[in-house]
């Protein structure tokens, strides 16, 4: 058995690892978009380290674009197989794939239309996938409940355990037999924090001899949730009541979004929320949203019990969902204190950009970073203390206060993550860290190693191992 690693080496996105049996069964597990700007990276999303029409079967761990994104160009590229995820997974990525494929036409129609102004006809791209290819990807997907083994090859095995990352997203365990022998697989996927909003804590994996863990946070600890609350509301009042500015909150449209509502909703049930408009300023967290009350068997017992009180734990007389254009645009020349919950999270695309450009210069309004961002991003930019920021080609000058609350996230940190894998400590044969930048990587393996783990890899891109 082979596995090579084809994404997310000592980056945080584009995740895409590649098994492939002894008899030459291929599968793929994840096949994310890489969201960055790194001169190293420039090319991958348009290239492959293997054929798409080669690989037998996709095994999603969640909806996220960074797991996700290539589908459509796979599927465009000749890939023919079945997608197996969660029934939650399938369901998101039926309007995140499209929301995806229509970011790229539009990113493409731009810079078409600005190369073309310059009279460079021979620079003109085509969009990396269409919404055509999203559609067409939608009929290879298939979905699976939690805790059932199904069979994706006649000695292949897996099961999908919730990983409480995001609403659907699951561990991966592969249950191989290969000639005399059965080889425990595991991908962790992304694995969310304990005792967060809304949805259950990760499960457990089975006792695995392989695993690939991500280690997104391999180098810190998160704030301690019982301050969240508090601060959360501390930064609402300074910019909307004191300065009567904006905050302005970058946010994913699957998870992070909902998360930071819930808890909005919650201040407004407690009568902490003062009365400012709060707007949701994405169609595809709109639809996210849907498909979040869609699915209640990923809630927590917490988010349960509040529906007894609150039957729409997404939603209050003060918030407004906003799917249309027009009043997206109003909210960049308004002057109103209020609070926009916008994506993308890393201020890289999305409505969110255009926020960025009207409201980054002035000193009245506060951007709160929820998330992880990406080098290269205006997001990261933000979140190293950049003074100034180029953004749709024009400088300006970061005037506006920039907060970080990394209790949000979605991923585990160091702790929460080497808490969840004490179960593997005794009988792994092998541990492969991916899905984070080679510095955090080196402080997780370190602190791993103190905790009793051996034999821990930290692959680069491209690199194949013979298991």
């Amino acid at each position: 058995m082979k596995l090579q690693f084809c994404g997310a080496a000592r980056e945080v996105t584009g995740s895409a690892h590649l098994i492939t049996l002894e008899d030459g069964f291929r599968i793929l597990l994840d096949c994310g978009l890489y969201q960055g700007s790194s001169d190293d990276m420039s090319e991958f999303n348009e290239h492959w380290y293997f054929s798409p029409s080669e690989i037998d079967c996709l095994i999603l761990s969640h909806a996220h674009i960074d797991h996700s994104g290539r589908i459509p160009k796979l599927v465009a590229d000749g890939f023919k197989g079945g997608i197996h995820c969660t029934y939650a997974t399938r369901n998101l990525c039926s309007i995140m794939l499209l929301d995806s494929a229509k970011i790229q036409e539009m990113d493409v129609k731009y810079y078409n239309k600005r190369q073309l102004r310059r009279g460079h006809k021979d620079r003109l791209k085509e969009p990396l996938y269409t919404t055509r290819d999203a559609e067409l990807a939608w009929n290879l997907f298939e979905g699976h409940g939690y805790g059932r083994w199904f069979r994706v090859h006649e000695n292949v095995e897996v099961l999908f355990q919730d990983a409480g990352h995001i609403l659907g997203s699951a561990s991966v365990t592969l249950r191989i037999r290969e000639k005399s022998r059965t080889v425990m697989f595991g991908f962790t996927g992304d694995v969310g924090r304990p005792s967060r909003p809304i949805l259950r804590d990760p499960v457990p994996m089975p006792a695995v001899d392989y695993l690939i863990c991500e280690s997104t946070y391999g180098d810190r600890d998160h704030e301690a949730a019982p301050n969240e609350m508090e601060r959360f509301l501390r930064i609402i009042l300074h910019t909307c009541i004191e300065k009567q500015g904006k905050l302005i909150i970058p946010a994913f449209s699957v998870g992070r979004t909902q998360e930071v509502v819930y808890m909005l909703d919650q201040m407004e049930s407690a009568g902490k929320l003062p009365h400012i408009p709060v707007y949701v300023d994405s169609p595809l967290a709109v639809n996210a949203t849907m498909i979040f009350g869609a699915h209640p068997e990923c809630f927590d017992n917490q988010l349960n019990e509040y529906l007894l009180a609150d039957d729409d734990p997404f939603g209050f007389n003060s918030l407004r969902y906003v799917r249309n254009v027009e009043l997206s645009k109003k909210l960049n020349h308004s002057s109103e204190p209020c609070i926009i919950i916008s994506s993308s999270g890393m201020m890289n695309a999305g409505r969110v950009k255009h926020h960025l450009f009207h409201n980054i210069d002035n000193d009245r309004n506060t951007f709160l970073i929820v998330g992880y961002c990406a080098p290269g991003t205006p997001g990261g930019a933000l979140r190293d203390g950049a003074k100034q920021l180029r953004v749709f080609g024009e400088e300006k000058a970061v005037r506006a206060e920039v907060e970080v609350m990394d209790s949000f996230s979605a991923h585990a940190d160091r702790h929460e993550l080497a808490a969840f894998l004490e179960n593997q400590r005794k009988g792994l044969r092998r541990l492969f860290l991916v899905h984070g930048t080679l510095d955090r990587q080196e402080a997780f393996r370190n602190l791993l190693l103190e905790k009793g783990f051996a034999d821990i890899e930290i692959p680069e891109l491209g690199a194949e191992y013979r298991l």
